[in-house]
């Protein structure tokens, strides 16, 4: 089995697949917090329970982290099992909070090529734009 592969077939815990239907139904990133709020009726009571589960899943390939925002989305990719690219960008509006996940192809190869002549090893790259959506200009 390829790794790729290993990833999705991930066998889910009871915390992680709580966590994970949370995210796929908001349509904002959460917090960890966020998270646990939502969970409190399903068992959950400690923050330590939904960061094992957003660890777990974040390994997997399942979610993002964003970074600027201390949040987290469900990767777009997760959800039709499509191989997770190196490279991970996003849109974020400042405005309304919408995420909007996208890869680009030429910038990720400038970054790889990038990397290689400078003798760097790429381990992940998220890439976080700031601005506003179509919805708020």
């Amino acid at each position: 089995m390829t790794e790729a592969a290993q990833v999705y077939d991930l066998k889910l815990t009871k915390n992680q697949s709580l966590v994970l239907s949370v995210l796929e139904t908001s349509r904002q990133p959460l917090s960890a917090y966020s998270i646990l709020d939502r969970l409190r009726g399903h068992g959950l009571k400690a923050p330590l329970q939904v960061y094992r589960a957003l660890d777990k899943l974040l390994e997997a390939g399942r979610v993002h982290r964003l970074e600027s925002m201390n949040a987290f989305v469900l990767c777009c990719h997760s959800r039709h099992g499509q191989i997770h690219p190196r490279i991970t960008a996003f849109e974020i509006c400042e405005s309304c909070g919408k995420v909007n996940e996208f890869h680009d192809t030429k910038v990720e190869s400038a970054l790889i090529q990038h990397a290689r002549s400078s003798g760097f090893k790429i381990r992940a790259t998220t890439i976080e734009v700031h601005g506003l959506c179509a919805d708020c200009r």
